[in-house]
């Protein structure tokens, strides 16, 4: 294998990946993703949905991060 090939020479080069190409994606979001969403849903006033996947908790994570103005 090349260096060119080998991923651990780019450890980042994949690291920001569309939530929607995720292979856990569609799988239950995580504590941490839940507890740091409940936050941003009360700050937002905006309604908690416990039941999204981990895609779809990032997308919204970042959504309200742009209202919020938290993550910048």
């Amino acid at each position: 294998m090349s260096e060119t090939e080998n991923p651990k020479s780019h450890p980042t080069s994949n690291a920001v990946k569309d939530p929607s190409d995720w292979t856990t994606g569609g799988e239950p979001m995580t504590g941490a993703q839940a507890s740091y969403l409940k936050t941003l849903s009360e700050e937002a006033h905006e309604e908690f949905d416990g039941d999204l996947t981990k895609g779809d908790a990032s997308k919204k994570i970042d959504e309200l991060q742009d209202k919020t103005g938290r993550g910048k």
